[in-house]
């Protein structure tokens, strides 16, 4: 209410600028002219009463205009039919300018929204275009016994770990719908994750220490192990020697425990590991890492309800903290 006044006092220095300095006009000519100026106090009262009266009036529109001029800040993305019926020449000029820039930026929003759509859909039908002839790489490499096959196929896993990225990518920022909420066994989801990397785990000498987890969550089977999938991607690029743990946790409910011995996440870089396209220090020395991976977990688990937080030390191991005790959907 004071901020209130406050600028419409400002807003109407003018007017009163312009009444005290008539007012001072009309003293100085009856003291000129020796004039009695009991008539000149009394119409000052009289003015001053009326202008009063006439200032709350007027303060009390000035107020309701700056209500409905806030209240439709929060739906002018929609439309600005709702603004304030104009008084005067330059709110209607000001109107006009207002309607102009509004037109205008509805057209760029249109334009941006098909480009995006056209290039999602492009980058979409060139993700599942590029499977085929993974597919029929894998093929020639299975039936062509060579001595550099297990090492090619490696690197193709990683052309189609890639490849999948790019379509949960695509998926989860062009508010895809494609969820599909039911009760699993979480003993199930995650041995679907762990058999995608089990080349891996044998390539690189890594145990696996899976604790049988006796959990059931309501969640979407496919993303779940693409979230699962990609911590157990990171483990393995970034654990050299002893081994991955999986296992429930004893202290929080339905949160599943993915721990490994790598060379860990440096202090300063664990606020940023969610952020998108963020490497941190031992990406930017791993040249593969893209920092989209623990981007796109987070915004699948938050999508699902569910929860992600990870703990490290350097040298010694990192730890992620998956949880799916949450039954508030929040699929948009």
């Amino acid at each position: 209410m004071d901020n209130i006044l406050l600028e419409y006092l400002k807003a109407r220095k003018k007017t009163w600028f312009l009444s005290t300095l008539f007012l001072c006009v009309f003293i100085i000519v009856f003291a000129l002219y020796n004039l009695p100026f009991e008539p000149v106090i009394y119409a000052a009262l009289l003015c001053l009463s009326l202008g009063l009266i006439f200032t709350a009036f007027d303060f009390m529109a000035f107020r309701k205009k700056h209500i409905t001029l806030n209240e439709l800040l929060k739906a002018i993305n929609i439309s600005i039919a709702g603004l304030p019926e104009p008084v005067a020449l330059m709110e209607k000029d000001y109107q006009r300018l207002i309607g102009a820039l509004h037109k205008d930026k509805a057209r760029l929003i249109s334009e941006y929204d098909s480009e995006a759509s056209n290039m999602i859909q492009y980058y979409t039908i060139w993700a599942h275009q590029i499977k085929t002839p993974i597919a029929a790489m894998r093929l020639l490499l299975q039936t062509e016994q060579r001595e550099d096959n297990s090492e090619l196929s490696l690197e193709l896993f990683k052309i189609e770990q890639y490849v999948d990225m790019v379509l949960q990518y695509l998926r989860i920022n062009s508010g895809s719908k494609d969820f599909v909420i039911k009760h699993y066994n979480l003993d199930e989801l995650t041995k679907k994750a762990v058999r995608k990397y089990a080349k891996q785990f044998i390539g690189k000498k890594i145990k696996l220490d899976f604790k049988p987890l006796h959990c059931e969550v309501l969640t979407d089977e496919k993303w779940l192990i693409f979230v699962i999938g990609q911590i157990l991607s990171n483990a393995l690029k970034y654990t050299n020697q002893g081994q991955i743990s999986i296992y429930m946790d004893e202290w929080q409910p339905k949160t599943l425990v993915i721990k490994d011995t790598g060379i860990g996440i440096l202090q300063e870089d664990l606020p940023r590991i969610f952020e998108y396209g963020y490497t941190g220090y031992n990406g930017r020395i791993n040249q593969s890492s893209t920092g989209i991976g623990l981007y796109l977990s987070k915004q699948i688990l938050t999508k699902l309800s569910h929860t992600i937080s990870v703990e490290s030390t350097e040298n010694q191991g990192t730890t992620v903290r998956i949880g799916l005790d949450t039954l508030d959907m929040n699929i948009k």
